[in-house]
């Protein structure tokens, strides 16, 4: 049963199969979870949707942040993560991030990743925007998302841990109290196991990634669907901060109306120097921040996007012709092909940039051990919002937070009494488990047709995109509820959704995006990567507080503004159940239904 008595129209489970941990993803949070938690004697099974390396964190270029480089301190990290985030970082979690980061980064090295060294044998830091000192490791040039990919796939294989690959999951299973007890899956082609499955778990992790594939224009893979925080809105979870989504100022400009994922041209590019021009050559970020081309993401999105209206162009420039081909080729050797895949060589040209979807700040709301507000459930890397990055993410933080905040939770987990002594050893190769399935009580949610898609990304990006006003969001929202209620009513063209993976792709997007717009139309200000451009002043007497959110039984989401700055305590507790119908009305001082 779920939360909220909501769940994604599926065939009951098959087959099934018993675990202490099932990890949901093999990015670095996943894979570094799955990893701890083996290594504490839990029976740890990773779900991910494609193949183990597929996932967001094979294509994070720049690399990793950490306090390693001499000089520089945790608490000179601490005050440029505090600055990007925007007054909405928790404090607490990012002391814990970057105390904590060195010593992760470290164990991450010990576990095979091979970062780029000096002749010396010293790691080779750069910067990037946000921070005021080098501290920004990095591997294979610009392929540091690759190295650590390889190194936990490889570790993860070596220590024979139990993985099912192509694998969407679909909703959590909980127990008559409420708490977690495993997730529903639907397995892609032939394998040991098909269709619709269990695995049944006391403890699920959520490291599902982002959703930038709600946006028509984003650096995200096709699998970033927001399929983690679907999963934990139904399952009665609370979310917060899905309005911040942080748009990366350098994208490889591909042609006005192109969709999908874009190549991202990394952050590290100016870290070394690039400069950001017009087409007349002018270096329009002089001026407008202390860091000029290096300031916070958010600040030099908007310069690139006010640049553009002013001047009426879709694009802007990434000059770095005064690197030359040998530093191309060895620092950025990725960028390089993937410019000149397109038609571009950046050792001759300015390399043409527009800002894209590319990283949410907001997410599964958790405390500094990854528990969500549901018993049993965790949430770590861009799926979680642990309170790290507030209302921006600083850049090359967030394969850090993944790492940080999995070794917490395999902590955590490996200390909970209930999930240590369900059993230890090798999973059996044919489990037989009977298969689980979701309570009565619970309904299936009308599916949304796979073509619904690209309808539901081009309304989010000239909605809810870099430039954000009431008129574009009441719009967004309107559209989106027309969408819904298509699928509610079983009209529109083409037939009726049935199950499968699109239409449950679908459903999840559509979700994520009615939550984010909601949240967005809310908050009234400009902070951070939200830019409101009828409100475009940071308002910090009424807005310096975040966003939480959950879901009704009638599927509207319910938002609520938290006293201040700090995040309320996450306190997971039973997960009252109810049947889907007319929602109460609150009282008048209750939170309130956008």
């Amino acid at each position: 049963m779920t939360g909220t008595g909501i769940r994604l129209a599926a065939p009951a489970p098959g087959w099934a199969i018993d675990a202490d941990v099932v990890v949901v993803g093999s990015g670095v949070a996943g894979l570094t979870a799955a990893l701890r938690c083996t290594a504490a004697g839990l029976r740890t099974v990773v779900v991910t949707k494609a193949r183990l390396d597929d996932g967001s964190t094979r294509w994070a270029q720049g690399g990793i942040a950490a306090a390693l480089g001499e000089g520089d301190t945790p608490e000179q990290h601490l005050a440029d993560t505090l600055v990007a985030g925007a007054g909405l970082c928790d404090e607490e979690a990012v002391r814990a991030l970057v105390t904590e980061g060195p010593a992760a980064v470290r164990r991450l090295i010990g576990t095979g990743a091979h970062f780029d060294t000096s002749a010396t044998g010293e790691l080779q830091l750069t910067r990037e925007g946000g921070h005021h000192r080098r501290r920004i490791a990095h591997a294979g040039g610009d392929a540091t998302g690759a190295e650590i990919s390889r190194a936990l796939v490889e570790a993860v294989r070596d220590a024979a841990l139990r993985t099912v690959e192509n694998a969407l999951v679909l909703d959590l299973l909980t127990d008559e109290h409420g708490r977690t007890s495993g997730v529903t899956l639907h397995v892609m082609g032939e394998g040991q196991h098909d269709g619709v499955g269990a695995v049944n778990a006391p403890a699920v992790i959520l490291a599902t990634g982002g959703m930038g594939q709600v946006f028509s224009a984003t650096t995200n893979p096709a699998v970033s669907t927001g399929d983690g925080v679907a999963l934990a809105l139904r399952a009665g979870a609370e979310v917060s901060d899905l309005e911040f989504v942080q748009f990366h100022p350098t994208v490889l400009f591909l042609g006005t109306g192109a969709e999908g994922q874009q190549p991202l041209v990394s952050e590290a590019v100016r870290g070394e120097g690039a400069h950001l021009v017009d087409a007349d050559g002018v270096r329009f970020m002089l001026g407008q921040h202390e860091l000029a081309e290096l300031a916070p993401r958010d600040i030099v999105a908007k310069a690139i996007t006010r640049r553009m209206r002013e001047q009426g162009a879709a694009h802007m420039y990434l000059d770095a012709r005064h690197f030359g081909a040998a530093m191309w080729e060895t620092r950025f050797p990725t960028i390089l092909a993937a410019c000149r895949a397109h038609g571009i060589d950046p050792v001759t040209e300015p390399v043409p940039v527009a800002p894209a979807a590319h990283y949410a700040s907001g997410g599964v709301r958790t405390d500094l051990r990854g528990r969500t507000t549901v018993p049993g459930l965790y949430a770590c890397g861009e799926v979680a919002c642990t309170g790290v990055h507030g209302a921006n993410r600083l850049a090359s933080n967030s394969l850090l937070e993944g790492l940080v905040f999995a070794e917490r939770i395999a902590a955590d987990i490996a200390a909970d009494s209930t999930a240590s002594t369900a059993g230890t050893g090798d999973l059996p190769a044919d489990p037989a488990a009977p298969p689980v399935e979701p309570a009565d009580t619970t309904v299936p949610l009308p599916l949304i047709v796979p073509e619904a898609r690209t309808a539901i990304q081009r309304i989010m990006s000239q909605g809810a995109g870099v430039l954000r006003s009431a008129d574009s969001l009441g719009a967004a929202a309107a559209a989106l509820e027309a969408v819904y209620e298509q699928a509610q009513n079983h009209e529109g063209p083409g037939k009726a959704a049935v199950p499968g993976v699109e239409s449950w792709e679908t459903s999840n997007l559509l979700c994520v995006a009615r939550v984010l717009v909601a949240a967005a139309l809310e908050r009234e200000e400009t902070r951070g990567c939200h830019w409101r451009e009828d409100r475009p002043e940071r308002d910090d007497a009424d807005w310096a507080r975040h966003l939480v959110i959950s879901l009704t039984p009638d599927r509207r989401p319910v938002l609520r503004r938290t006293a201040t700055a700090a995040f309320p305590p996450v306190n997971p507790g039973p997960v009252a159940t109810a049947a889907p119908g007319p929602a109460t009305p609150p009282p008048a001082d209750a939170p309130r239904e956008p």
